[in-house]
């Protein structure tokens, strides 16, 4: 047998080197792992529940909250949300808020609150929200909060002075949370109805 040239000996040298790190195909890639119904499992995904924001705005005897958050991976694996409200440091409100599943909403939401701040005297307040899921034995799960404090100035004198205010309720209890394209669209509904009747009362 003759001696091999150079260029021989590396073609052979890549040609092994090759074999032996053989990249992953379709065919011969690892098992997944599997659970004990022999399913594949499937990556972990935390659920979480972010507070973009917190916008204040005083009004005359009142104190408006509008706040802002985002659920992860996705508002299709959340159902509700409980959401409370403290106010120097004593819970003064507590909601159940209904996520919406149809196909305007969004993963980003808003939910505002109105604070009757009658009686209440000149000073800083602490503001504290809280966004959870409650577990049926009562844990709370995948919870956010967000602290603040607030300049509240009174803008009309009060005959009589309180610690904590009251909440105004606009919606009950049970709140549907509405994105901002569903509010797009109810509010063009609205416009329609109110269109539609005042052509019918031009026709009277």
């Amino acid at each position: 047998m003759g001696k091999t040239t150079s260029a021989q000996r590396l073609r052979e040298k890549i040609r092994a080197s090759v074999k032996q790190s053989k990249q992953m195909t379709l065919d011969n890639l690892p098992d997944a792992p599997l659970n004990k119904s022999g399913n594949p499992l499937l990556p972990d995904q935390k659920k979480q529940i972010i507070i973009t924001q917190i916008d204040t705005e005083i009004k005359e005897d009142e104190l408006c909250l509008d706040v802002g958050f985002s659920l992860f991976p996705s508002r299709a694996f959340f159902s509700k949300i409980n959401f409370d409200l403290f106010f120097n440091g004593q819970k003064i409100n507590a909601r159940l808020i209904r996520i919406p599943q149809g196909p305007l909403a969004n993963d980003s939401l808003e939910f505002p609150y109105s604070l009757d701040m009658r009686g209440i005297p000149e000073g800083s307040y602490a503001i504290r929200l809280e966004l959870y899921e409650l577990w049926s034995s009562g844990e709370k799960l995948t919870s956010a909060f967000k602290e603040l404090t607030v300049a509240y100035v009174p803008k009309t004198r009060a005959s009589k002075l309180v610690k904590i205010p009251t909440v105004k309720n606009v919606a009950g209890n049970d709140l549907t949370v509405l994105s901002d394209s569903e509010k797009a669209l109810f509010h063009e509904m609205n416009m329609d109805d109110k269109r539609e009747l005042i052509g019918k009362r031009d026709e009277w």
